[in-house]
């Protein structure tokens, strides 16, 4: 079977020029969903497609300052900026009119506030060095450049996900094995998907074999494409499907491009060659993956009578899997007041479990059930490991030693060699 790409084509070469200008104002409000799911490692994006246009790439010495750069609109934006701020990374701008800003707790970085698309293409022209931004718009833009490695990939908002939707009339279209195979579609008369990820709708149509497929772009309002005649299908963005329905379309199996939510870039040439970037990539994996992980987990506290600590512990641990928390339980002896003034370790015993907070309730009950008493509910902020997985799948990714950066972790200066 041949290989070829679908045919690309802009906009510009399928619209009419006949519309009310009433008409074109009803759809600047439209706005499409947002943003990111990756894979769960440190990775380089894979060369896809081959439609960009090579940037020009700046030398890592034409500055010294490190940069980052995060969305400037939207949810995107907020949600990223929400993040660092309960990271204890808040962005703060000196001026509401400027683009660039700063993190206070992360001296010497500069924070320059992009469309989602540029923070893409200034990672790839050298003119940032780290940048937050949705997987959708990292596969589109910088699918074919080695250098963007993906050093967090699920920041936990923005999730949805990239999908082909028909219309619902086409009854007889309800997979995509069932569109490549429609009689309707041929090279004469190629099937019309509108889109404004080209090349990555490019990339899955040649990957699924589908040949008579001609792909157009624009940036918004594609819902309305199919209905105006425009298109035959779109490919975007699906978060919830309520825009997709509410226009009489509908997701076809088989065909979900790629899932996405945020996630954390940054150029392997500013990792490897640009004195201090690597330091704050880790300040702030090891921030983002601690309050990650805390999100939805609950400390449980009970003082438990017993005869010892150790007997309280192999009791709690005997309850299931549920009472054994994220290592196992923390068991510390409780000490009573006495009347003449002085404490005294008494015959109870405080026992501390991480729980979900879905599990909450039943945890209460089952350290009743073992004779527990004035429970304790508070949420947890941060959960730190002793290394992020994701720190030492990155100097894997760009093959350093883990063992050359352990004074990170402990706040030291490196060690001579």
């Amino acid at each position: 079977m041949s290989s070829a790409a679908p045919t690309t084509t802009t906009h510009n070469q399928n619209k009419t020029h006949n519309f009310h200008p009433k008409r074109l104002t009803a759809f600047k409000g439209i706005r499409r969903q947002r943003r990111c799911r990756v894979p769960l490692v440190a990775m380089s994006i894979p060369q896809q497609g081959g439609n960009a246009q090579p940037l020009k790439r700046q030398p890592i010495e034409a500055r010294e300052a490190i940069r980052m750069g995060i969305p400037s609109k939207g949810r995107m934006a907020e949600d990223t900026q929400g993040l660092l701020k309960s990271c204890q990374l808040s962005v703060r701008k000196l001026n509401p009119r400027q683009y660039a800003a700063e993190i206070p707790n992360v001296p010497g970085m500069e924070v320059w506030f992009q469309r989602a698309t540029d923070v893409v293409r200034k990672l790839l022209t050298g003119d940032v060095d780290i940048g937050i931004v949705g997987y959708d718009m990292l596969r589109e833009i910088g699918n074919e450049d080695e250098d963007l490695v993906i050093v967090h990939d699920a920041l936990g908002f923005g999730g949805c996900h990239l999908a082909v939707a028909v219309p619902q009339a086409w009854e007889n279209v309800n997979s995509l094995s069932q569109l490549k195979s429609d009689p309707r579609f041929s090279k004469e008369r190629p099937l019309r998907v509108v889109t404004a990820y080209v090349n990555v709708a490019t990339q899955f149509f040649k990957d699924q074999g589908m040949e008579n497929v001609v792909i157009s772009t624009a940036d918004g309002a594609l819902e309305a494409a199919p209905a105006m005649g425009a298109a035959d299908c779109i490919l975007d963005l699906v978060s919830s499907g309520t825009t997709l329905r509410e226009n009489n379309l509908k997701e076809i199996e088989g065909g979900r491009v790629l899932d996405s939510q945020g996630c954390l870039v940054a150029s392997r040439e500013a990792l490897l060659k640009r004195p201090g970037v690597l330091e704050i990539v880790h300040e702030m994996l090891e921030r983002l993956e601690a309050h990650l992980r805390a999100d939805g987990v609950f400390m449980v506290t009970a003082n438990v009578r017993g005869s010892s600590a150790e007997s309280v512990a192999e009791k709690i641990c005997g309850g299931g899997s549920l009472l054994r928390g994220l290592q196992g339980p923390t068991v510390s002896p409780i000490y009573t007041p006495q009347s003449d003034g002085a404490v005294k370790e008494g015959h109870f015993y405080a026992v501390s479990i991480g729980v979900p907070k879905t599990r909450i309730y039943e945890t209460v009950k089952s350290l009743r059930r073992m004779g527990g008493s004035g429970v304790l509910v508070f949420p947890m902020t941060y959960v730190f490991d002793e290394e992020p997985p994701r720190w030492t799948s990155l100097l894997t990714q760009l093959g350093l030693k883990s063992e050359d950066f352990n004074h990170l972790a402990r706040g030291e200066a490196p060690v001579a060699r």
